[in-house]
């Protein structure tokens, strides 16, 4: 074995008898095995978990047309079982009936509220926080578990999406609990535990279906090559959990293929009423630019709401915004409309909503920046905001109002192949990019001489394929909305948890091994100062504080290194301020959801300055 296998962590054994029934109710104290202090730090993390996504709870909004649903399934058995969208079932939403049910769950024990539809995805951030502890610590130790489970709390998605409706937070419990069941699976070769990853990756395929199988590859080539039985079992194991995912995955699309269309809602997002053109046509090959026979086209992110139904359907809204069929308090203003509405202005555009001439983001068509038929018009001194943001001043008006200062983008918002360096989508999830890529080859190099079933390299390799399949299909395919890329999420606590400790025990061990650490904060605080200059007026100096803290960090380190005599205590806190310094950047973002400006919304979740651009 490689010497260079000192600095990756061991994996603790799960060798311990189990609890008596007296202390397991103890949870406040640390299992057998673990340092007095890890239950403590976890269940700290866990409350700072549930703080930051519960805290925008009384404020919190109704998802457009989603919160439709969920009132109409909360209300009739046959909406909830084909998940209408409205409570005659004529019609569903362009999503399975499956990524509701926690909220209806939810809206019939506490009522319909907007709070009550968020309250689901609170609970499962903080589960996913206590499961990614267990996983990670069952890989590499009781530090980076702690670790991956603090990043994974602090991450900018991560804070808003949990802490608003949307069916994202369901699917990433649900990968972060398959993972948690193939861990088990690939340590010990157990046909059972590779079965339950199956109905858990098959759960969080009614969430968001073709996005809960991005996980595949990860968990196939991690048990294929990694787990400690002959070939032939692994192949049999991974078809058989294959078969239970896939019957889990396709039962509510069985359910409609199987079920006659008169006796079922239309099936929204397609032209020939089929479940499947809607699952992996407009939900899923859509996204990377395949269509699909009966499948609408993709209408990117800056499309609205699919049509309810076919193009003559009563509930056809196609031409309107988000939030036009909104049943909740609210949702319905002067000339929105609903199913049954016949009275004075029912079917007519209401206040604000895009007609004739109005823009959506994107438009440059005739009529941009100008108001439709029959919308108010600016009088003298007035300033009219249009729907997508560009303001009209009437005669003798003054200047447009300024926009929030912290919100302006030093540069255009990249949509293409680099949507995922830059720009919105960059702060929301990927200021550890380096880290994790760095601890990813590191690690696998390190461990190029192990056994084909150590633990820490099959970790590596699982993780590894999970974080670059997320990287390849979400920088070339479409990413709707934000909340999407809160998938990566667990990959990058993993790795980055990982990095951090491995690093450190390189830097303490010395060699050349030794410099990875200052190399790693040096490309952090570089990256950092990179995609924080997008919004160079958020918290300035914030900003420059954290950059200041990194250059510290390099300093001490790398004149520790060439001195050879540095006192113990500073080079520790040199290693402390350096992983300050790389994680101090997500965790300002994070913690911005607490203020209410830049906590996002159910059809965005992103904190910090870009909360509200997708």
């Amino acid at each position: 074995m490689s010497t260079t296998l000192t600095h990756l962590p061991s994996p603790p054994q799960d060798t311990t008898p189990p609890e008596s029934g007296r202390a397991r109710w103890a949870f406040w104290r640390s299992p057998a095995g673990q340092p007095p202090w890890a239950r403590p730090a976890l269940l700290g993390i866990a409350i700072v978990a549930a703080v930051l996504y519960a805290w925008n709870l009384p404020r919190a909004d109704f998802a457009p047309l989603y919160s439709d649903a969920v009132k109409s399934m909360s209300g009739s058995w046959k909406a909830f079982l084909f998940g209408a969208v409205d409570p005659q079932a004529t019609a569903t939403l362009d999503k399975l009936a499956g990524s509701f049910v926690p909220q209806v769950v939810s809206a019939k024990i506490f009522g319909y509220s907007e709070w009550s539809l968020a309250l689901p995805q609170v609970i499962e951030g903080v589960i996913s926080v206590l499961v990614m502890y267990r996983v990670v610590r069952r890989w590499a130790g009781v530090v980076p578990g702690l670790l991956a489970a603090g990043i994974f709390t602090l991450t900018p998605v991560a804070a808003s999406m949990f802490g608003h409706s949307m069916q994202d937070g369901l699917l990433t419990l649900c990968l972060v609990l398959a993972v948690d069941a193939y861990q088990r699976a690939v340590l010990e070769g157990r046909l059972r535990s590779l079965v339950w990853a199956g109905v858990w990756i098959g759960i969080g395929f009614q969430a968001k279906m073709m996005q809960a199988w991005m996980i595949l590859p990860a968990l196939g080539i991690g048990y294929l090559l990694t787990a400690p039985i002959e070939k032939r079992r692994r192949i049999k194991h991974l078809g058989l959990a294959g078969v239970v995912m896939l019957a889990v995955s396709l039962s509510w699309v069985a359910l409609y293929t199987f079920t006659p269309a008169s006796s079922r809602p239309y099936v929204s997002g397609t032209t020939n009423n089929s479940a499947f053109a809607m699952v992996f046509g407009y939900n899923g090959l859509a996204r990377v630019g395949i269509n699909v026979p009966g499948a609408v086209p993709d209408a990117g992110r800056a499309g609205g709401a699919p049509a309810l139904g076919p193009p003559d359907h009563p509930l056809d809204m196609s031409e309107a915004g988000p939030g036009d069929l909104g049943q909740g308090p609210g949702d319905r203003g002067p000339g929105d409309t609903g199913p049954g509405d016949t009275g004075p202005g029912a079917g007519q555009p209401g206040p604000g909503d895009m007609g004739p001439g109005d823009t959506g983001p994107g438009d440059t068509g005739p009529g941009q920046g100008q108001p439709g038929p029959g919308q108010a018009q600016p009088g003298p001194g007035d300033v009219l905001v249009l729907p997508n943001g560009d303001v009209i001043v009437g005669p003798g008006g003054g200047p447009p109002p300024q926009a929030d200062p912290s919100k302006v983008e030093s540069r255009t918002d990249p949509l293409g192949w680099n949507k995922l360096l830059d720009g919105h989508l960059g702060v929301a999830i990927s200021w550890l990019f380096p880290l994790a890529f760095l601890a990813l080859f590191c690690g696998l190099w390190w461990s190029r001489r192990s056994e084909r079933t150590d633990p820490v390299r099959g970790g590596l390799l699982m993780w590894g394929v999970w974080l670059v399949t997320f990287t390849f299909v979400f920088s070339f395919g479409d990413v709707a909305h934000t909340a999407y890329v809160a998938s990566f999420a667990p990959a990058l606590a993993a790795l980055s948890a990982l990095g951090i400790v491995m690093f450190w025990r390189a830097y303490r061990r010395g060699g050349r091994a030794g410099w990875v650490m200052p190399a790693a904060i040096a490309a952090q605080v570089a990256w950092t100062a990179w995609l924080w200059s997008h919004y160079p007026g958020f918290l300035p100096w914030a900003r420059w504080g954290t950059l200041a803290l990194g250059v510290l960090a390099l300093v001490v380190l790398v004149l520790a290194r060439v001195l050879k005599n540095a006192s113990p205590a500073l080079v520790k806190a040199g290693l402390v301020i350096g992983v300050v310094a790389m994680l101090a950047a997500p965790a300002t973002y994070a913690l911005s959801v607490l203020d209410s400006d830049y906590s996002g919304s159910s059809f965005d979740a992103n904190a910090g300055p870009a909360s509200g651009s997708a």
